[in-house]
């Protein structure tokens, strides 16, 4: 069985103590590749500095939309330098995020408007974080033409996705889906070749991890649950979303 993990935070400092032991759980379990976010400049760095350790990590760059505020002004130029790193694979995490105010909303959407450009720019796929912000990420999506990217840890209702996916973005899906009852209908809908999986770990432990640090590993038990609720053999399913995922960040065999 191979399997992706498309969105993991393996650059937190909850992996300091044990990335190797982390990173040799995911092998052995079939993970063949891992994508380590970049939320800022500095985990950005630190993304790609681990995708050079290990053969199986690759990295992206990107400003969260919680470090808005916080952004270098030549942000947009210090991602781009960082891009042209051969294990760099998106730009992002961007986004809006209206549930916490932890950057002015004005500046989410200039800053995830400037990544979004960037990401044309340079030919890479957009990684997008979407949280009670339904209306202007669709706002800002269609209006920058935005086809090439991945609505990362989806949590919102079918006809938001039904609205994605016309635009021709992925939908990718964490261990919400174990425990988020609403998530269900929308996993019977949607098309299985838009379909991405992921841990975001060490957040969102799908059942029967709740409670613990999630990591990459657990992205077995996100493509069991899916499988399950389309009713597709997991066997099917997994080469499925592993094609899927593979062409979308041009990863290597």
């Amino acid at each position: 069985m191979n399997l992706i993990d498309s969105h993991c935070h393996i650059n937190d400092k909850q992996f300091s103590t044990d990335l190797d032991s982390t990173i040799s759980r995911a092998v052995d379990k079939g993970i063949t590749h891992l994508v380590c976010i970049g939320t800022d400049i500095k985990s950005s760095e630190k993304a790609i500095q681990i995708s050079q350790k290990y053969t199986e990590v690759f990295a992206t760059c990107g400003i969260h939309p919680h470090e808005a505020d916080k952004a270098d002004k030549n942000f947009i130029n210090i991602l781009e330098e960082l891009a042209k790193h051969e294990k760099v694979v998106a730009i992002g995490e961007m986004g809006l995020d209206y549930y916490y105010d932890f950057s002015e909303k004005k500046n989410q959407n200039n800053v995830f408007q400037a990544q979004l450009e960037l990401s044309k720019d340079l030919n890479l796929p957009a990684v997008i974080h979407n949280r009670d912000s339904d209306k202007d990420l669709l706002n800002i999506l269609t209006k920058s033409n935005t086809s090439y990217g991945v609505i990362h840890c989806f949590a919102s209702d079918y006809k938001m996705a039904k609205k994605l996916l016309d635009l021709g973005l992925y939908i990718s899906f964490t261990g919400m889906v174990t425990f988020v009852r609403s998530l269900k209908e929308v996993l019977k809908k949607v098309d299985l070749h838009k379909i991405m999986i992921e841990t975001d770990s060490p957040y969102l432990a799908p059942h029967p991890f709740r409670g613990k640090r999630n990591e990459p590993k657990n992205v077995t038990e996100v493509a069991k649950f899916i499988a399950n609720i389309k009713n597709i053999d997991l066997n099917i399913f997994n080469k499925v979303v592993y094609e899927n995922t593979k062409n979308f960040f041009k990863l290597p065999n």
